[in-house]
C-alpha cells in the first residue's frame, strides 16, 4: 500500500486540561506528610482493625490516670506523680512504638512507594522529618491526654491558689517528660524502622532495642560503683529521660540524689541520641530508592 493511499490519523480532543490552579508547593507536602503520619499513627481515617492497638493503649493510660485520679481525690496523695507516669508505664509506649513507627515508614519502604514522593517537590529530607515529627507527637499525645486528665482532676482536689499553683508547676514538668519521651523513643522507633521494609521484623527490633537495655542497666546497677553506676542510666532510654527531666526541671527526689552531680551528662547524652537518630535517619534516606 503506497503512503498515499494509508489512513490518516485522527486526533480526538478528550477533555484534557493543563493545571491551571494553584501549586502549594514543597512546604504545603511536608505540612500535609506530618498530618497525614499523625493521623495514620493514631488510625484516623483508617479501618477499624488500625484503630485496635492506639486507641487500646490510650484507652489503657486515661484508665490507669482516672484510677489515679480517684485514689488521691479519696486520699490525697499521688500515688504516681506527673514524671513518673510514662515510666511505670513505659511497656505500653514501646509497644506502641514498635507498631506505629513500622506503619509509618515499613510500609513505604516494601510498597516501593518512595521515588513517587521524591518526584514531587518534597525532599528527602522533608519525607524524614516528616515522618519523624509524626511519630514524636503521637508518642508525647499518648501521654499528654491522661497527664492532662489528672491535672483536672487534681486541680478540683487541692485548695487555694497557692496549691493550685504548685500542681500546674508538676503539670508542666510530666508534659516535658512526655514531650522528652516522643523525642527518645521516637527517633530511636523511626530510624529502626527506617532499616527494615518488614512492619513485622521492625517492630521485633524496636522492641528489643528497648528492651535489652533494661537488664543491662539493671546489672551495671548491681555490680557496677562510683560513676559507672551513676551514668549506667544513659544506655536506658527510660531511666535516660527520668533523670534527664528531673536534672532539667531541678526535681531531684531520693531516687536521683545518687545521680545530682551528673544530671547534665544525661541531659547531654539525650540531645547527643536525639541528634544522632535524626542525622542517620537523613543519611538513610539520602540513599534509599535511588
Amino acid at each position: 500500500m503506497s503512503v498515499e493511499n494509508q489512513p490518516a490519523g485522527v486526533i480526538h480532543d478528550i477533555g484534557y486540561q493543563r493545571y491551571a490552579g494553584a501549586r502549594l508547593g514543597r512546604g504545603y507536602a511536608a505540612r500535609s506528610l506530618y498530618v497525614h503520619g499523625v493521623r495514620t499513627a493514631l488510625g484516623l481515617g483508617r479501618g477499624p482493625k488500625a484503630k485496635i492497638f492506639p486507641w487500646l493503649a490510650e484507652g489503657i493510660l486515661l484508665l490507669v490516670a482516672a484510677i489515679v485520679t480517684a485514689i488521691r481525690a479519696q486520699t490525697g496523695e499521688a500515688v504516681i506523680s506527673y514524671t513518673e507516669f510514662a515510666a511505670q508505664l513505659s511497656f505500653l509506649i514501646i509497644l506502641f512504638c514498635a507498631t506505629t513507627a513500622p506503619e509509618l515508614v515499613s510500609r513505604d519502604l516494601r510498597s516501593g512507594v518512595l521515588p513517587l514522593y521524591f518526584s514531587r517537590p518534597l525532599r528527602r529530607s522533608d519525607y524524614a522529618l516528616g515522618k519523624l515529627g509524626a511519630m514524636v507527637t503521637a508518642v508525647w499525645l499518648l501521654q499528654a491526654l491522661p497527664l492532662t486528665l489528672m491535672y483536672l482532676g487534681a486541680v478540683f482536689s487541692v485548695k487555694g491558689g497557692r496549691a493550685v499553683w504548685h500542681e500546674t508547676v508538676d503539670y508542666s514538668k510530666g508534659q516535658l517528660s512526655a514531650l522528652l519521651f516522643g523525642l527518645v523513643f521516637g527517633a530511636i522507633s523511626i530510624l529502626i524502622a527506617s532499616l527494615a521494609g518488614r512492619r513485622a521484623v521492625s517492630a521485633a527490633l524496636i522492641v528489643v532495642a528497648f528492651l535489652v537495655t533494661s537488664p543491662i542497666f539493671g546489672v551495671l546497677q548491681v555490680i557496677g560503683t562510683g560513676a559507672v553506676k551513676q551514668l549506667s542510666g544513659i544506655i536506658n532510654p527510660v531511666s535516660l529521660v527520668l533523670i534527664t527531666n528531673a536534672w532539667l526541671t531541678g526535681d531531684q527526689g531520693k531516687d536521683f540524689d545518687e545521680i545530682a552531680g551528673y544530671g547534665i551528662y544525661y541531659a547531654l547524652s539525650t540531645v547527643v541520641l536525639i541528634v544522632g537518630c535524626v542525622l542517620l535517619l537523613l543519611l538513610r534516606y539520602r540513599k534509599v530508592a535511588r
